[in-house]
């Protein structure tokens, strides 16, 4: 029987739609991790949302409406298929037919508002409290597949070989699958199909689920292994824990009660708080989960609140001869996690009631005949203040109701009664031998109730582990990540530091007046390249190096330019333009118009020091010289054309005067 504690030290989701409809629009949903006290609220899609549960693998994924996650009872089977093998889907509000969930949060005190993600917190936290039903399309048996893994072929020589080692290989995977599931103690049938060299298929149907088997899905060369649970008819609700066994309850009343629950072996069972129900909605809690013997309280005398609800279920009263101090409660309940003080005070109620008790209890057992239930006795003793002897005896008269025999009719008994008497004779034999194997398992129970603390302190420090490798490896991951952007960071800047150096050298070639620059270099000129004659490139240019009026621009290609873009080199006022190629007919007029001189690069020696050149004073003095040339003819050229068109124009305007 699942308990709080256990169910607090488990990761839980709570689900609820944020938006859209799961049967029609991709939906968005609201996610509340709660991991012990810690809470982590997302908004994912559907597809973000099947990711993070197969990543972290909670305990539960709870919702008030499983079909929030499905369109239809198929869609949630395969929902199901897909979760892991270690969680659980739980709807909070009830089996099929549902409560609403503010309801069922306002009945375990559960913070509850109408948002997405309040609802999703509060379905987390229901769960926490074993609040709900587990959803279940599958049995607890599980089907385990040996196949080929490939197909055998046709025919022919190397082809039976083949077929031959495919069957081997089937034949001995089955036998280690066999002996895997012997070695786990679980029980199974075997169902084999014999083909030439070995097997083709050996089935297994285990009764276990797919996360107690040894063995898991995988495929590898010859041979594949396919794990399937067996699916159930329809869709199953289980609730998640049935507690109406007799308990020992520990009750802290005031603006906030606080109630605690113990079975009759002093285990912790639940812990509840409120700050709102009344009286009656405790006593329905309790109700809910379990049948009062002894009701406990933390001072003396027994609050009327607590005493009220001590008569509703007629049970026995216990109280401390003085109030019990703190340091002595916060030293009992060490061990059991609460939310607050008042759950505390509650549980150490409860639990210095069983100390109190416990001898008690254990001696009552052990003068309960078998087939009675201890509880009753208990409770009879407890509640009664009868001697065990009389409560037994009242139980055993009301197990036999009106059975006794009637000497006033002497008929003959009946064949069917015959029967019943020699049943009845044969059911007294049994239940001695009943008797002594009940005190073997209560042997057995002890032992294994060891165990399971045991298991319940390795998986708790499991789950501890866990969570530190989770941090340890997103830090990990943080760390990678600053690496990489150092190590950019550090590429950016020794590619800005070589650039920074050709800028200088640049700057030194055009400021001619300090003393520093070789003799050798007072002769040379700054170019600055252009990879084409474009918009971008220009501006690409003036970005990287920077283009000012009075120097001398290199045009690696000078084709396709238009107007706008001669006017933008143009209204820069360079010295000299040299190109490679022909320029447009409109970049020609523009920059002639704007005196920009243009000259073909083999005007010109340009030597190129990566992204930047130089050339030589000359060489651009001769290149300016020549371009002036050039324009001087054109300007003649263009009068003698305006001077002809003019006399025309006049000839025919006489002509048509005329």
């Amino acid at each position: 029987m699942s308990t709080r504690t256990s169910a607090l030290d488990s990761l839980i989701f709570g689900v609820d739609v944020q938006s859209g409809d799961v049967r029609g629009e991709a939906p968005s949903y609201a996610v509340v991790a709660l991991d012990g006290e810690s809470v982590d609220r997302d908004v994912v899609s559907r597809r973000k949302l099947r990711r993070r549960i197969q990543a972290e693998e909670p305990a539960i994924v709870a919702t008030d409406n499983t079909f929030e996650l499905a369109a239809d009872k198929e869609a949630l089977v395969r929902f199901l298929r897909e979760l892991p093998d270690g969680t659980t889907l739980v709807q909070v509000t009830g089996d099929e037919r549902p409560e609403p969930l503010s309801r069922v949060a306002a009945r375990h005190g559960v913070p509850y508002g109408k948002a997405p993600m309040q609802e999703a917190e509060a379905a987390a936290r229901l769960a926490a409290r074993n609040v709900g039903h587990e959803v279940s399309a599958f049995t607890d048996t599980t089907e385990v597949k040996v196949a080929r893994g490939r197909t055998t072929g046709g025919g022919g020589w190397s082809e039976d070989r083949l077929t031959r080692r495919i069957h081997g290989s089937v034949k001995r995977t089955a036998r280690e699958v066999e002996s895997d599931l012997d070695d786990a103690g679980l029980a199974y049938d075997r169902d084999v199909t014999e083909k030439y060299g070995g097997f083709s298929r050996a089935v297994f149907e285990v009764k276990a689920t797919p996360a107690e088997l040894p063995v898991s899905a995988r495929r590898s060369g010859d041979v594949r292994i396919e794990v399937e649970r067996e699916r159930r008819d329809g869709i199953e609700y289980r609730p998640l824990a049935t507690r109406r066994d007799h308990v020992v309850v520990g009750i802290d009343p005031g603006t906030t009660t606080a109630v605690a629950l113990l079975n009759l072996d002093g285990e912790a069972l639940d812990v509840w708080s409120t700050r709102t129900a009344d009286t009656a909605a405790v006593i329905e809690w309790i109700i809910e989960h379990g049948r009062p013997v002894l009701v406990a309280a933390d001072v003396t005398p027994m609050p009327e609140t607590v005493e009220k609800i001590r008569r509703s279920f007629d049970a026995g009263a216990w109280v401390p001869d003085v109030d019990l101090p703190v340091d002595e409660k916060l030293h009992r309940t060490r061990e059991h996690p609460t939310d607050n003080d008042h759950e505390r005070d509650a549980l150490a109620a409860a639990l210095f009631a069983f100390d109190d008790r416990e001898d008690q209890f254990e001696r009552i057992t052990a003068r309960t005949p078998a087939p009675l239930d201890r509880g009753e006795v208990i409770a009879g003793v407890v509640g009664s203040d009868e001697s065990v002897e009389s409560v037994v005896s009242d139980l055993a008269d009301d197990e036999e109701g009106d059975e006794e025999a009637t000497e006033h009719d002497p008929r003959e008994p009946s064949a069917e009664e015959k029967e019943i008497t020699r049943l009845e004779t044969r059911v007294g034999r049994l239940e001695d031998h009943v008797e002594d194997l009940e005190a073997t398992v209560r042997r057995k129970d002890d032992r294994i109730e060891e165990l399971e603390t045991e298991l319940s302190d390795a998986r708790r420090e499991e789950r501890r582990e866990a969570r530190e490798r989770r941090e340890v490896t997103r830090l990990e991951r943080d760390n990678e990540r600053l690496q990489r952007e150092l190590a950019e960071a550090e590429a950016a800047t020794e590619r800005l530091d070589d650039k920074l150096e050709r800028l200088k050298e640049l700057w030194k070639l055009d400021h001619s007046n300090f003393a520093d620059v070789a003799a050798e270099k007072q002769d040379l000129v700054p170019v600055k390249p252009v990879e084409q004659f474009t918009t971008d490139a220009i501006e690409a240019a003036d970005e990287a190096y920077g283009i000012a009026a009075g120097d001398v621009v290199y045009l690696r290609d000078a084709s396709g330019a238009g107007r706008s873009t001669a006017r933008l080199l143009a209204d820069m006022g360079p010295r000299l333009v040299l190109r490679s190629g022909g320029l447009s007919e409109q970049a020609d007029r523009v920059l002639f118009e704007a005196e920009v001189p243009v000259a073909p690069a083999e005007e010109a020696t340009i030597r190129e020091i990566d992204e930047l050149a130089v050339t030589r004073e000359g060489d651009v003095e001769a290149a300016i010289a020549g371009w002036e040339t050039r324009a001087e003819r054109r300007r003649r050229e263009r009068k003698a054309e305006e001077l002809d068109r003019l006399i025309s124009e006049h000839r025919a305007r006489d002509a048509d005067r005329d």
